[in-house]
């Protein structure tokens, strides 16, 4: 059974920085896709960056200078570098990924993160 995992997730100062970290486990033969999404509370999920397996990436606009998505495919990870965070980055950060040629994305159970002002 395919699962990720996420880690890294805690609490911060405004401009401070975090790494998080999102490894995929179980039979797995190939990832296409990576990403990083976040929920704040009252709103909705949304895309915070995603890679290809190639290494192109994309950013949401509030995140482009700030934030930096990667992968190392041999440990079927992602990982996001979190710089000059503001208050308004506190959310739940989930991580998905398109495995094994399946449709739907598999996802993570999220890791807090809480930027205090």
């Amino acid at each position: 059974q395919v699962q990720l995992v996420e880690s890294g997730g805690g609490l911060v100062q405004t401009g401070g920085s975090l790494r998080l970290s999102c490894a995929a486990s179980g039979s797995i033969f190939s990832i296409a896709d990576m990403g990083w999404y976040r929920q704040a509370p009252g709103k909705q999920r949304e895309l915070v960056a995603s890679i290809t397996s190639g290494g192109t990436t994309d950013y949401a606009d509030s995140m482009k200078g700030r934030f930096t998505i990667s992968r190392d495919n041999a440990k079927n990870a992602v990982y996001l570098q979190m710089n000059s965070l503001k208050p308004e980055d506190t959310a739940v950060y989930y991580c998905n990924a398109y495995i094994n040629f399946q449709v739907h994305a598999y996802w993570g159970k999220g890791t807090l993160v809480t930027v205090s002002s």
